[in-house]
């Protein structure tokens, strides 16, 4: 099993990847795309427990065994896109081939001025989204994103794109001075895009069907939703294969309501509505999930955690 994702280690030091960033700007991307198997292949053959947690995944999805081929390929497709987010943070969508779907419809809600709550998750390029702030530069974009997780690589690709680092909404921060962001942005007409499939240690989950068996969602960000009462919009930036990208935009709902007489009732329906359109996604592209870890166990895993520490304190 490979544990809560809040406790698995980053994937490289600061020297590392330092080198690596700086490879990328140097040698170009032709180049480093040839080297990115090298790197995949030392990631498949020394991290195991990511591994196990991919062929799990893969074969949910594909109803039958995952060969290591598969997930050699779903590694892969995670480097992929991380070495991309160099280039993307570094020179915009200038190298990438980008579609863009559902962006009229976005921009109908933006014209609103009340502003929009993007809603997406760990699947492709979170960081294609944010080649929309350099489309629609009138529009403010934050992001919400935990900066502990992933330090050393945050601080480096956050020095490539300045501008894109003080944008960010760290959630590590605390809840308060988070929502007053989020309400501050939106209620300039901004956008706020957050992702709403991994849930943080201590967060309230609730199980709905995903890949054929409960799997374990997070409340909060729905209940952020309904707080600042503004459109909301599903956002997935998947990775196609060479550079090539499709960003899209779907109405998710006008507004979130979750009436406190019916809450779980209300929040089991939205969940199940976000958890279809994650599965309707990871079977359109299958290798751009990129939770590596045992998604369906989530909340055992926390509750142990837990139950670990009450007996400590006993």
């Amino acid at each position: 099993m490979s544990g809560h994702w809040q406790h698995q280690r980053e994937g490289g030091n600061r020297f590392w990847l330092g080198v690596l960033v700086t490879a990328s700007l140097r040698l170009g991307h032709g180049f480093m795309r040839r080297f990115l198997y090298l790197i995949s292949l030392y990631y498949f053959l020394r991290r195991g427990a990511e591994r196990r947690a991919s062929r799990e995944y893969l074969t949910r999805l594909f109803g039958s065994p995952a060969s290591f081929r598969q997930v050699f390929k779903h590694i892969h497709y995670f480097a992929t896109t991380m070495l991309d987010r160099i280039y993307l943070l570094a020179h915009g969508e200038r190298d990438f081939d980008i579609e863009v779907n559902g962006l009229e419809q976005l921009e109908h809600y933006i014209a609103q001025g009340r502003g929009v709550l993007l809603v997406g998750s760990h699947q492709g390029s979170f960081e294609v989204l944010r080649t929309l702030a350099a489309r629609c530069p009138e529009v403010p974009l934050r992001v919400l994103l935990d900066k502990q997780k992933t330090p050393a690589i945050t601080e480096l690709l956050e020095a490539l794109a300045p501008e894109v680092g003080a944008a960010v909404i760290d959630v590590s921060q605390g809840g308060a001075a988070m929502t007053l962001a989020m309400a501050e942005t939106c209620r300039t007409g901004g956008m706020v895009a957050l992702l709403a499939d991994r849930g943080r240690a201590h967060e309230t989950l609730r199980h709905v069907d995903f890949l054929g068996a409960p799997a374990p969602f997070p409340i909060g960000p729905w209940l952020l939703a309904s707080t600042l009462q503004v459109p909301v919009i599903l956002c997935f930036g998947l990775y196609r294969g060479g550079r090539r990208y499709t960003l899209s935009f779907e109405l998710f709902a006008e507004h979130v309501d979750i009436p406190r007489e019916s809450r779980h009732q209300a929040l089991d329906v939205i969940l199940h509505r976000y958890a279809q359109r994650l599965e309707h996604y990871a079977r359109l592209e299958p290798y751009n999930w990129f939770n590596f870890y045992d998604f369906w166990q989530q909340d055992a895993m926390q509750s142990e955690a837990v139950d670990a520490r009450t007996l400590h304190q006993v």
